[in-house]
């Protein structure tokens, strides 16, 4: 299934409701990418918790080969009360094969994020736990919203380890003093609670979220694209080189 693009002339056709009028979804895309000038608004609903399996990361990483050509500054939102709650859990149950294709394409998926040419603006319109707190932590700016919401990682409460590239993107963006609550300590945080660590850049109401993302994607596209892009790469090189280190010892071994 590939992710479906279309295009617009201004705001995304997709709105973001409040958690309480939120309606299931039966898309047939897990994720949809729509043009509208110099944005690129990408939203993830599967019509559940957004997790993050291989084929919802293949769907998201075609939305953003198509930003990627398109030259766009990417918003990246999820459904009303979920950006994602992380990898799909079914597949640890699978067998190792599954998990470590699964984790190989979420460590380069975050990598990628990471060293995305034009500026990734992420849109978290709800809960932003695991893999969705390892997207908000490689993203370039992150708005939340209010309400009775988790972001953080919750890998060790649930008898899970960390992945180690997800402790080198925290180890990059949170605050030390928060670092180990964050990841030995599994600590989760409401929006408001999620600034002062790192996971978050605002935090604003539900229904002022797309119109909040996109003021500051349109703020973000009026930068020199080429001297972002080498900048970024270029202040994140570390980090970038030790996840590329980490798939290959732990995943290609």
């Amino acid at each position: 299934m590939q992710a479906r693009v279309v295009s617009s002339s201004c705001r995304p056709s997709f709105a973001c409701p409040k958690p309480a009028q939120l309606v299931p979804s039966h898309m047939a895309n897990r994720v949809v990418y729509e043009r509208a000038g110099a944005l690129g608004w990408v939203r993830i609903d599967d019509g559940k918790v957004n997790a993050m399996s291989t084929t919802l990361m293949t769907e998201l990483n075609e939305a953003l080969d198509q930003a990627e050509s398109d030259g766009t500054v990417v918003v990246l939102t999820g459904r009303p009360g979920v950006f994602s709650a992380g990898f799909d859990l079914s597949v640890f149950d699978s067998g190792y094969e599954p998990t470590m294709d699964m984790l190989r394409m979420g460590a380069t998926l975050n990598q990628r994020i990471l060293a995305f040419p034009t500026p990734v603006v992420v849109a978290c319109s709800g809960h932003g736990i695991a893999m969705g707190s390892f997207i908000l932590m490689c993203a370039d700016y992150r708005i939340g919203v209010k309400g009775a919401f988790k972001i953080g990682m919750n890998e060790v409460a649930i008898g899970m380890t960390l992945p180690y590239f997800a402790i080198e993107i925290a180890r990059r963006r949170l605050a030390p003093t928060y670092f180990d609550r964050a990841t030995v300590l599994a600590e989760l945080y409401a929006p408001s609670d999620a600034i002062a660590p790192g996971f978050l850049d605002r935090v604003v109401a539900p229904d002022d979220l797309l119109a909040t993302a996109q003021g500051v994607a349109e703020t973000l596209a009026k930068l020199d694209m080429k001297a972002h892009a080498a900048t970024k790469l270029r202040s994140r090189r570390a980090t970038i080189d030790a996840i590329d280190h980490m798939v290959d010892a732990q995943f290609n071994s």
